[in-house]
């Protein structure tokens, strides 16, 4: 069953991005990826576990962490008609 893991990894410069796409490329499961360097937000989709994701990518050296709800911009979060 296709799923999607979105990820934190600090990377730092094309050498960092260079690597994540190296292990994701050759993870099995892997249907595409996309990198992210201003965030520092990569996103796996495919058949894929979200601890084997994390594995994979913390092979590269980088802090890799779960992407969380609330590191979304809390402008996005906050509810319509929530103002006082």
């Amino acid at each position: 069953m296709a799923q999607t893991v979105v990820l934190k990894v600090g990377m730092s410069c094309e050498g960092c991005v260079g690597a994540v796409k190296r292990v994701l490329g050759k993870m099995e499961g892997v249907e595409s990826y996309d990198v992210d360097i201003m965030e520092q937000k990569v996103t796996v989709k495919g058949n894929v576990t979200p601890d084997a994701v994390l594995q994979t990518v913390s092979k590269t050296g980088k802090k890799t962490s779960f992407w969380e709800a609330e590191a979304v911009t809390s402008e996005s979060a906050t509810p319509a008609g929530a103002t006082a």
